[in-house]
């Protein structure tokens, strides 16, 4: 008898794929029961049936369909905003705890390093890849003063950003900017995402500006790298290019915020570099390995406690 839970995958693009790899190399308490999409070609879904992984491309009705599916406790979904909320509903009707990889954020934001031992709600929505890598920074900033204003760009390469992230341009910055002020602490919170066309590819690039009330420098600079250590933890190729900036900002030459109005403080200015771990994604595509290695993180906790509860749906037994 297995104690681990068995999990489904709606979308084998590159992020469903790479998860699939993440689970079957490194689950603890997870293991592949399905692969889902909608175009019987698909690649992701002939490199599931390849590893002997129930798949449909019938979408989430075909999943449903599944002799499996009653086996099923937890389900990401790597599709897009606007297909996540019938799935969602479908999910939720059955008992199965989902694990958002869009921006459709219907359930509360989470980024493990910030704030995944306090949620336990069905749906977990994982923010974005640019929110994963840069709001953490904001948060540690947090810690140590309040922030009036924080922005962040992401900056990844072309060729990492497939059909379902340029979909959801107009999502991921307002979700990502929403995430900001309520994971992060910022008064206001501004995103912009940038899609490098350069050959080679580049490895993914973030810079997060933060305008915080006056704080000790050195304070903040160890809350930052404390946090760093938090998030190397499940992201290990997640690391910062160069040592942490402060510029003072005086109360005579403050900055005026959009909606804020003038604002001084200490300008903090962190620039980071997000290396993939290359299970099957290439090693500069870091903005989709932090996605599917924060889900993963999330998917852990979420079976450990039904496991610990003994409410898992595909355990009948406990070992």
């Amino acid at each position: 008898m297995t104690n681990k839970l068995k999990v489904a995958i709606i979308g084998p693009g590159n992020i469903g794929t790479d998860l699939m790899i993440k689970v079957m190399r490194n689950g603890k308490h997870l293991e592949m029961g399905a692969m889902v999409g909608v175009d019987p070609a698909s690649d992701g879904l002939a490199r599931a049936e390849r590893f002997g992984i129930a798949t449909t491309a019938e979408g989430i009705e075909g999943l449903v369909k599944l002799g499996v599916f009653r086996d099923i406790d937890i389900v990401f979904d790597a599709t897009s905003a606007g297909a996540h909320k019938h799935h969602d509903e479908v999910l939720q009707a059955h008992g199965v705890q989902v694990i958002d990889l869009t921006p459709a954020a219907i359930g509360p934001y989470v980024i493990p390093a910030i704030n995944l031992d306090a949620e336990n709600a069905g749906n977990m929505n994982m923010v974005t890849c640019g929110g994963q890598a840069t709001i953490p920074m904001v948060a540690a900033v947090s810690r140590v003063a309040k922030v009036h204003y924080a922005e962040i760009v992401a900056s990844i390469s072309s060729r990492s950003a497939g059909p379902g992230t340029r979909a959801n341009i107009d999502e991921f910055t307002e979700t990502t900017r929403a995430a900001i002020e309520k994971l992060g602490g910022a008064e206001r919170g501004k995103a912009i995402i940038v899609l490098n066309p350069a050959e080679p590819p580049l490895i993914m690039r973030d810079t997060v500006f933060v305008l915080s009330e006056v704080a000790e420098q050195a304070a903040v600079e160890d809350s930052i790298a404390r946090m760093v250590a938090s998030v190397q933890a499940y992201v290990p190729g997640y690391r910062l290019k160069q040592r942490v900036q402060f510029d003072p900002i005086p109360a005579d030459r403050p900055l005026n915020i959009p909606g804020l109005g003038l604002r001084h403080g200490l300008k903090t200015s962190v620039y980071l570099e997000v290396e993939g771990a290359a299970h099957y994604l290439p090693a500069y595509a870091g903005n989709l390995d932090i996605m599917t290695s924060a889900a993963l993180a999330c998917a852990e906790l979420m079976a450990q406690r039904r496991i610990d509860s003994g409410i898992a749906r595909g355990l009948k037994e406990l070992a």
